[in-house]
């Protein structure tokens, strides 16, 4: 295209400069003969007035001879014929060039004429004598006075055209430079892309048109960074939530006692929880799904959690754990959908059975405020040690077994409502994570900035603990009034 560009620009120019120069070319020659054969004319003029006094051959010797030209051999005079002779030859002063046809010629158009002779041209002058006959002027033009100028005004032109023709290149090729590299930019981006580097893109400049491609291409890049990261992102945590049955399942095998198919189970649930963990670490590197701005038809917190804690009790009646559950006798409404919340219990109580001891006791409670629902999950385990590495996507605690991407579930389902996740240290001794669920955007905005303090005054029936968290009013510890279950 570059190259294109240039051939058409080199055409049109050279046609523009043959159509102007070549005629101005042939008007200056014209001129300067023009103007050559003036001057000789002007000059020839000059004895005119000598002949019309006298025709003494010596008096217009001295006339001639006192002029430039005549000095110089190029002007000479031709009298007519004496009176007695019509048809004689008349004399001639000076040096003569023409021959007699063109003196006759002059003599009849009685005006002044041009003949061609060896060197250059002849100015035949007609001028009137005394005797009213027609004497005549020749004045030599040599070649070099004719075309005098010429030569530079050629030069000057084809200079100037070849100028003119070596400026339209450099433009065109400029313009197609300027138009070329960012084509070549978007497809090499492109090329770039389709190999899987996703991180190709494309700097948004040049013309119009190809700048509009370029942030077309970036927006589709983006977009398409952000499909493959959200594939991944649904594949870790459809990956996560399995974590669930295999918990059972594993609790389960193990109560299986001895044998060859109770060995084959365990090992084959084993198995399973590790692809299952290389899924996860795999998609660990994925960006955090955007957060989804459709409505969402909501469930019931309340019932989710009696639900999910039916579940677990008896899990956590096979590992001797105590369980206490409060808040879930009246219907709370929460702006999340049922699955969502049923993965980040799960996640969260799921962590419990994972990474505390057989017999340590964990509790979830349930807080309902005018402008949020506050979901605790307590246990009385050794802790989270760096609870801000937990909360980022992959740190896990650190623990083996651990991706990080439980929290990050339950962070994602807190943070489109408008809320957040926090981790602390419970009233039983071990880790509370406190669930943040906005109700409406000024709930959420303000409950993110303010800060525990404010929140858990805006929760009803709430006090302060340990941890910096509401909890309602005797609900503070494991020894509260909600449901336990035990063995």
């Amino acid at each position: 295209m570059r190259w294109a560009l240039v051939k058409v620009a080199l055409a049109v120019t050279v046609m523009v400069v043959v159509a102007f120069a070549v005629p101005l070319g042939l008007v200056v020659k014209e001129m300067a003969r023009d103007r050559a054969f003036s001057n000789a004319e002007r000059r020839a003029a000059g004895l005119a007035p000598v002949l019309a006094i006298t025709t003494d051959r010596e008096q217009l010797e001295r006339a001639v001879a006192t002029t430039d030209d005549g000095a110089e051999g190029r002007l000479a005079v031709h009298l007519p014929p004496p009176p007695g002779e019509p048809g004689g030859p008349g004399e001639v002063i000076g040096a003569r060039r023409s021959s007699g046809d063109d003196l006759a010629t002059t003599r009849a158009l009685g005006r002044a004429t041009i003949a061609e002779v060896s060197g250059g041209f002849a100015l035949l002058q007609p001028a009137a004598v005394s005797s009213g006959q027609v004497a005549v002027v020749e004045l030599f033009v040599p070649e070099g006075e004719v075309t005098n100028g010429v030569a530079t005004a050629w030069l000057v032109l084809t200079v100037v055209g070849v100028a003119l023709i070596i400026g339209s290149v450099a433009v065109a090729d400029r313009l197609g430079l300027r138009m070329v590299q960012p084509a070549q930019r978007l497809a090499r981006a492109a090329h770039e892309l389709g190999e899987g580097r996703l991180g190709a893109r494309v700097r948004e400049e040049g013309p119009p048109e190809l700048k509009s491609a370029a942030v077309a291409f970036n927006s589709m890049a983006d977009q398409v960074v952000q499909l493959l990261a959200n594939e991944r992102e649904l594949a870790a945590d459809l990956s996560h939530r399995l974590r669930t049955p295999l918990t059972v399942l594993r609790l389960n095998a193990a109560s299986l006692g001895s044998g060859p198919a109770a060995d084959q189970t365990r090992a084959a649930v084993e198995q399973l929880e590790r692809e299952v963990d290389t899924i996860i670490r795999t998609a660990r590197d994925a960006k955090p799904q955007t957060a989804a701005t459709a409505p969402v038809a909501g469930c019931d917190a309340a019932e989710v959690v009696r639900e999910r804690m039916d579940f677990w009790s008896a899990l956590a009646e096979d590992e001797d754990r105590k369980v206490r559950v409060a808040g879930v006798e009246r219907p709370v409404r929460i702006p999340v959908a049922r699955p969502e919340l049923v993965a980040a219990l799960d996640a969260l109580l799921g962590n419990v059975f994972r990474h505390t001891p057989d017999g340590t006791a964990f509790s979830v409670d349930l807080h309902n405020g005018e402008d949020a629902v506050i979901v605790l999950v307590s246990d009385a385990g050794p802790g989270i040690p760096d609870p801000a590495a937990a909360l980022a996507r992959g740190a896990g605690s650190g623990r083996d077994g651990s991706t990080g991407l439980g929290l990050d579930i339950v962070r994602r389902m807190a943070e489109s409502t408008g809320g957040d996740v926090r981790i602390g240290r419970s009233v039983l001794g071990g880790t509370e994570v406190r669930i943040w669920i906005g109700l409406g955007e000024t709930g959420g905005r303000g409950g993110r900035g303010d800060g525990g303090e404010r929140r858990g005054r805006r929760v009803r029936g709430t006090r302060g603990t340990p941890g910096g968290h509401g909890l309602p009013a005797g609900r503070g510890g494991s020894g509260g009034h909600g449901r336990r279950r035990g063995r």
